[in-house]
């Protein structure tokens, strides 16, 4: 199973592609371990698009 490439970008709402840690982009930000298969959640009540920086 191939997986999706470090800096792969999904929005909030959209389901997680892979499993891992995921950055918020842009300020403010934060990390979150996210798994493959939830749905991308919202950081400080926005839609925000996240990163994926590093594999489970």
């Amino acid at each position: 199973m191939v997986k999706k490439p470090l800096g792969t970008k999904a929005r909030t709402g959209e389901e997680c592609p892979e499993s891992g840690v995921w950055k918020v982009v842009g300020t403010p930000t934060t990390t979150a371990p996210i798994a493959k298969g939830n749905r991308m959640p919202p950081y400080s009540g926005n839609a925000v698009t996240w990163e994926l920086i590093q594999y489970a």
